[in-house]
């Protein structure tokens, strides 16, 4: 099966069987703790063993802003095919393309256990121990062994768009960051040159940085480069430079 087949057939299998009872934060980060379940492989050639392998962690996403599709598959620690993954899912929303969220996959708080039952079962006494603990942010989803953190993405794609329009997007409104079409669909709000408002705000927020000499001015050149308006900036970017 070729990977394009593979992917698609993981994110076919994939269930998220817990969503999140909070939200993703607008103006804020949000952490969210992760179970992935699934069935080993080899449990195909040993039909009567019943087990489950559950992967456990965490994924951190920064506060949200609205720039361009590119950014949104700027992810980090993910493999291949869940980066593919994410690639054919953002193709399927290319209204909900232009919101980023910076993701990193926390690698160092990943475990992985083996418990000798069945998917589901393990799903029930997981599920009530969270209720127990009442932890708001915490997601289940039963995945595809092999494929595993493409049944992550298919998640963390889900709660994106959850917490984008139920949340987010309402809340960037009333900032007056995103309007709305005439066919009720959400828009970037752009400056009279074209320009996001929230890549004009990120733009000053990178100059206040490199003034403190918290932040490499290349990467405020990079910026300014990527919106084409390194020319309206380049005065007060050489002006960082007469500082030091």
């Amino acid at each position: 099966m070729e990977m394009p087949e593979r992917i698609k057939y993981a994110l076919e299998q994939t269930e998220i069987l817990r969503l999140p009872k909070q939200l993703l934060a607008t103006f804020g980060s949000s952490v969210v703790h992760y179970y992935v379940l699934t069935e080993p492989v080899y449990l195909e050639f040993e039909k009567k063993k019943e087990e489950t392998i559950i992967r456990e962690g965490k994924i951190t996403w920064g506060q949200p802003r609205i720039l361009t599709p590119g950014y949104m598959l700027r992810v980090e620690g993910f493999s291949g095919e869940a980066r593919k993954a994410f690639e054919m899912l953002a193709r399927e929303i290319p209204d909900l393309a232009g919101l980023l969220y910076t993701m990193e996959f926390k690698k160092e708080f990943e475990k992985m256990n083996i418990v000798f039952d069945n998917l589901r079962e393990v799903f029930k006494k997981l599920e009530q121990d969270l209720e127990k603990k009442g932890e708001p942010l915490a997601a289940i989803i039963k995945g595809v062994d092999e494929l595993w953190d493409v049944s992550l993405s298919k998640f963390i794609q889900e709660m994106m768009i959850r917490s984008a329009h139920f949340s987010q997007l309402p809340d960037l409104r009333k900032k007056g960051l995103i309007e709305v079409d005439k066919a009720s669909y959400p828009i970037i709000a752009k400056d009279r040159f074209g320009i996001p408002i929230t890549a004009r705000n990120e733009i000053e927020k990178m100059f206040r940085l490199a003034r403190k000499g918290e932040l490499e001015p290349s990467k405020l050149k990079q910026e300014l480069d990527r919106w084409r308006v390194f020319e309206e900036y380049q005065d007060r970017f050489f002006n960082l430079f007469k500082r030091r």
